[in-house]
């Protein structure tokens, strides 16, 4: 599939949820735990910035990570995962409220989307330390948003992300696994028990065997 319809695909859906929600739902818990809807979206704004930025950084050097490569060093401490926490919310509660941060969202997401499509997607750029080709950054940030749109209406009673992102997330998770997840496990389901959302179960364990230890797989 083309990457920058991909990412689309995962941006254009969260964007309008997120422009439906009150203030009230706000405050809701996500499935990022011990995170607020409000937190959840102040994250997800720094991950657009962090991509505006990324398409302005070309490389010249060689890729060293790939779609999946790229979360394979994605395992960020109980410590970090805290400290991350603490400065989103300090963010957010600096800003003028959820339709501004919702409203900032739109407009960071139909951004990054023109200045993707303005580059070629075997051009190499920078991120977090890693040198990616762009149509390779594009598919992290497909993931990012998927697994976060799960997170999001957790608690809401609004739409998931499409079928697309979602199983690009499954893509992603069946490499970094070794090449197999549970057939009866939907996209949904492998997305949230690939990234520790969910427990494994018990046959999630036999089933899986000694890859179950691996999990999660990113966080």
């Amino acid at each position: 599939m083309d990457r920058l319809a991909l990412l689309e695909g995962a941006y254009v859906p969260l964007s309008s949820v997120l422009g439906t929600l009150d203030t009230e739902e706000g405050w809701r818990p996500t499935g990022c735990a011990g995170w607020a809807v409000l937190d959840l979206i102040q994250h997800l704004l720094f991950d657009t910035q962090r991509a505006l930025v990324a398409l302005a950084t070309p490389a010249d050097v060689p890729a060293d990570a790939d779609a999946v490569g790229y979360w394979r060093a994605w395992q960020p401490t109980d410590a970090e995962n805290a400290a991350d926490l603490w400065r989103t919310r300090v963010t957010a509660s600096a800003s003028r409220g959820l339709a501004a941060l919702t409203g900032s969202y739109a407009e960071a997401t139909a951004a990054v989307l023109v200045a993707a499509s303005r580059l070629d997607p075997a051009a190499r750029v920078r991120t977090q330390g890693h040198v990616l080709r762009v149509g390779d950054l594009l598919s992290t940030l497909a993931v990012e948003a998927a697994v976060h749109h799960l997170d999001l209406v957790v608690s809401l009673d609004r739409p998931g992300p499409g079928g697309e992102p979602l199983a690009e997330v499954r893509m992603v998770l069946t490499e970094l696994a070794g090449g197999s997840l549970p057939r009866r496990w939907d996209d949904a389901t492998a997305a949230r028990r690939g990234t520790g959302r969910s427990p494994l179960t018990a046959a999630d364990r036999l089933e899986l065997g000694p890859v179950a230890a691996r999990f999660p797989l990113f966080g």
